[in-house]
């Protein structure tokens, strides 16, 4: 075969369209979420090494400005500028309607750090006030406070990644005076996410998917980065039977299965109701040798078709792109990446979703999009593809802006 090309030019014009031009009509509806669809597109100019060089300083500035205009006086970030009311307007009986996000807050501040802001302006400890109110009895957190201080929203593994990321974020090595989250129920909802087969959950006794134990493994692995005491976490131990049935989940979800054959066209026309839905007739509980013998063969892998290997997120489901980020991030955590096939999940992103016109698809032959472009390239970036940044797993973000984060004076062991 021939070998598998970065077209890093390509992604580069992609990222400065979606950040100069209009955002195509289908975006529309994540107009509340304009903060996450800022983030792919600054994150994604900085793994490719080119924030700096394609965007001018007055610009930078600009970028910063709009994001603390999504700043909530009462502590953290907004999902985009459009329930600004005022400051003029607002008090503690309509603040409701104008609240806090907490996806919105984590991303917001990763913003500000890619583009080297010093996060003076940000309210750190009303932001820090904030956040315990989102947390849940049973140790998750919600997405927003509604009115009375209700927690509404919310409540999976993606919301806990989120509170324990800004929680990293804001402070630091030296900690706070404000009171801290219950870290304890915390890991104790994440743990109790882990299902039979080793993969981790939205919430307990649901099914495994890899997004979801990505944010599990995220949020564990924030809390463990500022963490002073001896404390392990079985997920995140070695040897454990959580962390091995964990790895053994993660890997299995390589796979040659893209999704890109042609389904049988004849297939319902050879299909009798009682075929269709066999286990519904008294007959076929006398002849499960019979309805064995009628299962259709399936093709034997041949050495072309395993070429191609990327990632899916739950069992007995397509390649797509977004998965080989979701899996492969996780295991980069778990210090177990060298168990992937990064050869052949590489030549899936290259030469499976890798579009034309630069970023990537989410499956075989689709248009590129914000998310699946930036998570395909940071996929890439753990193998240390040629003309990206290295990228830290649990915030997404380069070991650039890392290094800028970790500048701040809470994160000095000393004041500054």
């Amino acid at each position: 075969m021939t070998e598998a090309a970065f077209n890093r030019e390509r992604h580069l014009k992609y990222f400065l369209r979606c950040l100069k031009t209009f955002l195509p009509s289908l975006y529309t509806s994540n107009d509340s979420n304009r903060i996450l669809l800022a983030f792919f597109t600054i994150a994604g100019l900085d793994i490719l090494g080119e924030l700096q060089n394609k965007t001018t300083p007055e610009e930078r500035k600009g970028y910063i400005q709009w994001i603390y205009h999504c700043q909530v006086p009462s502590g953290g970030f907004r999902g985009f500028t459009g329930t600004d009311f005022g400051l003029e307007r607002r008090n503690p009986a309509n603040e409701s309607w104008d609240p806090a996000n907490v996806p919105s807050t984590f991303f917001a501040l990763l913003i500000l750090v890619i583009l080297g802001d010093d996060l003076s302006r940000v309210k750190r400890t009303e932001c820090l006030q904030w956040l315990p109110k989102m947390q849940r009895e049973n140790g998750s957190f919600g997405e927003v406070l509604g009115p009375n201080g209700e927690i509404e929203g919310g409540g999976d593994l993606r919301f806990c990644c989120f509170a324990a990321g800004t929680r990293y974020i804001l402070r630091g090595k030296r900690g706070s005076d404000v009171e801290d989250l219950d870290v304890d129920k915390l890991v104790e909802f994440i743990e109790a996410c882990q299902t039979y087969d080793g993969g981790i959950s939205e919430a307990p006794f649901c099914e495994s998917h890899s997004g979801h134990t990505y944010c599990g493994i995220g949020a564990l692995t924030f809390l463990g980065r500022l963490s002073e005491g001896d404390k392990s976490v079985a997920l995140l131990s070695p040897g454990s039977e959580a962390f091995e049935t964990l790895t053994r989940w993660l890997v299995a979800r390589q796979t040659s299965e893209l999704g890109d054959d042609e389904e049988d066209a004849h297939e319902e026309d050879d299909h009798t109701e009682s075929a269709r839905d066999p286990l519904n007739t008294a007959q076929a509980a006398d002849n499960v040798d019979e309805m064995f013998g009628q299962l259709p063969t399936l093709p034997t892998p041949s050495t072309e078709t395993l070429e191609w290997a990327g990632f899916n997120g739950r069992c007995n489901k397509y390649a797509d792109t977004c998965y080989s980020f979701w899996n492969g991030a996780t295991l980069t955590m778990m210090d177990r990446f060298a168990l992937v096939d990064a050869d052949r999940n590489r030549r899936y992103l290259l030469d499976k979703t890798q579009h034309l016109i630069g970023g990537f698809g989410k499956g075989v032959g689709e248009p590129p999009d914000l998310l699946h472009s930036y998570f395909g390239m940071v996929s890439l970036a753990f193998q240390g593809e040629a003309g990206l940044e290295g990228v830290d797993p649990a915030l997404c973000a380069s070991h650039r802006a890392v290094r800028h984060l970790h500048t701040l004076p809470w994160w000095q062991e000393r004041a500054v």
